[in-house]
């Protein structure tokens, strides 16, 4: 009698599909009129096998499609989703962009005027009519920013880890203490390794030795 063939757990497919998205965003290209910004594959590497959780929505999200990814020179990470509402290119405002940022001893607009409000068992920071949302999870924090406010609830609700086997709407880690990653220079920023020279010993002959008393009791004399 045949053996039924077993499934794979569901957790090892996870990377897989994740792969499998980020290969797709690389063949596109993710482009418009406005915006024709190609994702490289060492950015969406980079997002995959980077020391802290980035977040985000998926390939695309209601309706809206990853349309830049950048990756900060501080180490943070943000994803726009949708074409352009305003501007083009450098100046390309998008109705969704999510941000990881490493450095959660910064916590962006922390001194402007919002709201305090738990999501997914983590305090977060509401902004701007509800269309900003900081949320400090982890050792990160992530920002989203959206154009509607109900979009930015539903982004916040479904944020997840890129590197991580995670469902939208799992609660989220709790805020972890400063990291001090702002203090931890970039690899541009380390100086070359610094290298002990050992003196070198030259042996004069008797001849040589005298010829450089004579110079110097010459120099000395004239």
């Amino acid at each position: 009698m045949r053996e039924r063939p077993r499934r794979r757990p569901a957790r090892v497919r996870v990377p897989c599909a994740i792969l499998a998205a980020l290969c797709a965003l690389a063949v596109a290209g993710c482009g418009n009129t406005l915006q024709d910004v190609p994702i490289g594959h060492n950015t969406l590497e980079g997002m995959v096998i980077t020391p802290f959780p980035v977040y985000w929505l998926g390939a695309s999200f209601r309706g809206l499609a990853i349309s830049e990814v950048t990756h900060d020179p501080s180490g943070g990470f943000a994803i726009q989703y949708g074409n352009c509402l305003q501007g083009g290119q450098s100046t390309c405002v998008t109705p969704l962009q999510i941000v990881t940022s490493p450095n959660n001893s910064f916590v962006p607009g922390g001194s402007t005027p919002g709201r305090v409000i738990p999501v997914r068992g983590v305090y977060a920071r509401f902004a701007a009519k509800g269309r900003t949302i900081v949320m400090p999870t982890g050792p990160v924090v992530v920002d989203i920013y959206a154009s509607d406010a109900r979009v930015a609830r539903e982004a916040a609700q479904s944020a997840v880890p890129i590197s991580e086997p995670s469902y939208p709407g799992s609660e989220l880690p709790a805020a972890l203490p400063a990291t001090g990653f702002q203090e931890k220079p970039l690899p541009d920023q380390m100086p070359p390794p610094m290298r002990i020279l050992h003196p070198v010993v030259v042996k004069l002959s008797p001849a040589q030795r005298a010829r450089l008393r004579r110079a110097a009791r010459r120099s000395s004399s004239g």
